[in-house]
């Protein structure tokens, strides 16, 4: 391995994550066969084979998975290193990259905006999924911070709380519980529901509190995004629980309201984790300490609507 290049191992790293020659040679504005002959080349050092071809798709052979994991371990530091040479320098710069779950679509925009205009330098990677996807790419080290409203019992993570995350009951304007007050849960169970995914955290909060009170949903529908959501909502197929963050822009003509119901909101919060043992880059550390010292009031001063039920 000691002739091996470090364009040789982005070149292996890009085919690895595409599972082809020819999308990561696009990535890299090179040719496919320039791309083959090097990984090629590299098997040639490694001495084993670091794929399998099955049809059009490339597979990572065992080989292959470790000298990706050895890749990423590699690029990781180079970025660490640039990273702190730029803030010896005085500069914050480098790539912050996020995964966060998917409501947190309506929280974590607001507070990069300002965090990116503080810090020019730095390049956001932003990946919004599920919490069930967020989990696989903890699992793997794929990013440098990860945001979530459900801690799972089971990871070895560090975890930080850095803002409240109510989840509320909300249901058209004109839903004939609109304006009663204290909502019993039995009540609110007759409703047709209107819920995210399996997987979703807020579905698995949401469900955790009505078996807890020997309740069953009705759901009627399910729908994979939260707009899609308070679409269906205003067009009158039910009611739904999603964060208040979610009617954060919602403004004054919203076709929505919050149903005051019993034991809602659900008090929850954002946490921002990342695996226990890692060492955050100057960037993520960076980004970390503002969520954290800064996260509700730069929020607050970026909203548009405080929702109060």
């Amino acid at each position: 391995m000691k002739h091996t290049t470090l364009h040789q191992l982005k070149v292996f790293e890009a085919a690895a994550r595409h599972g082809s020659f020819t999308r990561a040679a696009e990535e890299l504005f090179l040719t496919q066969p320039t791309v083959s002959m090097q990984v090629k080349q590299l098997s040639k050092s490694v001495g084993l084979p670091l794929f399998e071809q099955v049809g059009k798709r490339l597979y990572l052979t065992e080989a292959g998975r470790e000298l990706l994991a050895t890749c990423r371990e590699i690029f990781d530091r180079i970025a660490q290193f640039e990273m702190t040479v730029a803030d010896l320098k005085g500069v914050k710069q480098g790539l912050l990259r996020l995964a966060v779950v998917t409501t947190a679509k309506y929280v974590v925009p607001r507070l990069l905006g300002p965090f990116c205009q503080r810090y020019p330098g730095i390049e956001v990677s932003l990946q919004v999924t599920n919490h069930e996807i967020l989990m696989e790419r903890f699992s793997q080290n794929q990013d440098d911070l990860y945001i979530l409203s459900q801690v799972p019992d089971n990871l070895d993570m560090k975890v930080q709380p850095f803002l409240e995350n109510p989840l509320v009951v909300l249901a058209p304007r004109n839903h004939h519980l609109a304006n009663e007050k204290n909502i019993s849960l039995e009540a609110i169970a007759n409703e047709p529901f209107i819920m995210r995914e399996p997987g979703s955290g807020t579905r698995q909060a949401v469900q955790k509190m009505f078996e807890k009170e020997g309740l069953g949903l009705k759901v009627k529908l399910e729908l994979g995004s939260n707009e899609a959501i308070k679409q269906a909502i205003a067009g009158g197929l039910g009611i739904s629980v999603l964060s208040s963050h979610t009617l954060a822009l919602e403004g004054g003509t919203s076709q929505l309201t919050i149903l005051d119901v019993q034991n809602f909101p659900i008090e929850r919060h954002w946490y921002v984790v990342y695996p226990s043992g890692k060492q955050l880059s100057v960037v993520a550390r960076t980004f970390f300490e503002y969520l954290v010292s800064e996260g509700k009031q730069v929020l607050d001063e970026t909203s548009v609507l405080k929702v109060t039920v």
